[in-house]
């Protein structure tokens, strides 16, 4: 399949660059198994769902991995942590008027914390901290709101860029398993009520997210690396939910691969798994574990697109889309979702 093929026009007015004013507030358009949408809004999910369906969510919590920063000439710099490798050696994007090379001292904040750059690994920079990296993140460090936002990091997004449930012992992503954004603790307590259940997957999220796939042919497109954990009580769950005939819905396309990367682990069949993925889901790809996905519009030609016309089809997906814009949804991370049934073969 071409790039061009998940190309559609979306008006600049429609990227969503803040949040509402409640997280659940959002719309939600349901696109089903036969190819039909139908709007609604995202608490109406709870009518969506059935007693015994399992939600599976994404636990991490996104770092303040940003970093402005000086050369020793005064050159300002932009350091950011993409994975911790040890309390005080990271593998980080920089940006600069000149490649660091190896040995280059770099100083971060008001403080000037010293960071040397020891080296490459692959397109990141290899940088040892003189002092721990999450104290530096603490006192320097900027939340990482996407490129497309087009602003600096404000207040709101240091509560909103985050999940109400994230787990503050797993601060490692540089971006926000954004569906999960618009889970609230006053939804998520109505669907228990309901008797939907919950689980959790941890996946920390990389900046190559944002990265646009630079080959035409996409079959030929590598997905950048990100560490996810797939836990034994979560699988167990996972086996109940489809031993009774109810569904497992992904929230986010994070918790998707995290769920499918386990399963293709162990030659398609679910289990504990722990490690790095590089899983690309695209059209073609057989759904192991998913059968519906809570996820945000997404960006043209982007690898997230390609995920969830994988799930759906690529008809569906742009013919959706299409109905998105006109009736002016709005898109990427603080942006409307949708809730997509898996296509039936």
């Amino acid at each position: 399949m071409q790039l061009t093929d998940f190309s559609f026009d979306l008006p600049e007015q429609l990227i969503a660059r803040y949040p509402l004013s409640s997280r659940s507030a959002s719309r939600l358009l349901h696109l089903n198994a036969q190819g039909q949408y139908h709007d609604n809004m995202f608490t109406d999910i709870i009518d969506l769902f059935n007693e015994g369906d399992l939600l599976v969510l994404n636990d991490t919590k996104v770092m303040k991995a940003r970093l402005k920063g000086k050369r020793a000439s005064g050159g300002v710099v932009e350091v950011l942590v993409e994975r911790m490798l040890s309390p005080t050696l990271a593998h980080c994007h920089i940006k600069a008027s000149n490649s660091p090379k190896a040995g280059t001292a770099l100083f971060i904040g008001s403080e000037q914390v010293p960071v040397t750059v020891q080296g490459r690994h692959e397109n990141l920079y290899v940088v040892e901290f003189s002092q721990p990296i999450l104290s530096v993140l603490d006192r320097f460090g900027q939340l990482p709101i996407p490129p497309y936002f087009n602003r600096e990091a404000e207040e709101i997004d240091t509560e909103r860029y985050q999940t109400v449930f994230h787990d503050p012992d797993k601060i490692a992503s540089v971006a926000a398993p954004t569906a999960s954004l618009h889970f609230d603790e006053s939804l998520l307590e109505k669907l228990a009520a309901k008797g939907v259940q919950k689980s959790f997957v941890t996946l920390h999220v990389g900046a190559g997210t944002f990265m646009p796939v630079r080959t035409d042919d996409i079959s030929n497109h590598i997905m950048h690396s990100e560490w996810c954990d797939v836990p034994e009580a979560t699988v167990e769950l996972i086996r109940q939910t489809q031993a009774r005939g109810n569904k497992v819905i992904a929230v986010g396309t994070t918790a998707t691969r995290a769920l499918e990367s386990a399963a293709q682990a162990h030659n398609g069949t679910l289990a504990a798994w722990t490690g790095d993925t590089q899983i690309f889901i695209y059209p073609g790809y057989q759904f192991c574990v998913v059968d519906r996905l809570i996820t945000n519009f997404h960006l043209p030609e982007s690898t997230l697109l390609m995920l969830v016309s994988a799930l759906s089809s690529q008809n569906f997906i742009l013919n959706a889309y299409q109905h998105a814009v006109a009736k002016e949804y709005r898109f990427f991370s603080y942006g409307d979702a949708m809730l997509i049934d898996r296509a039936q073969d």
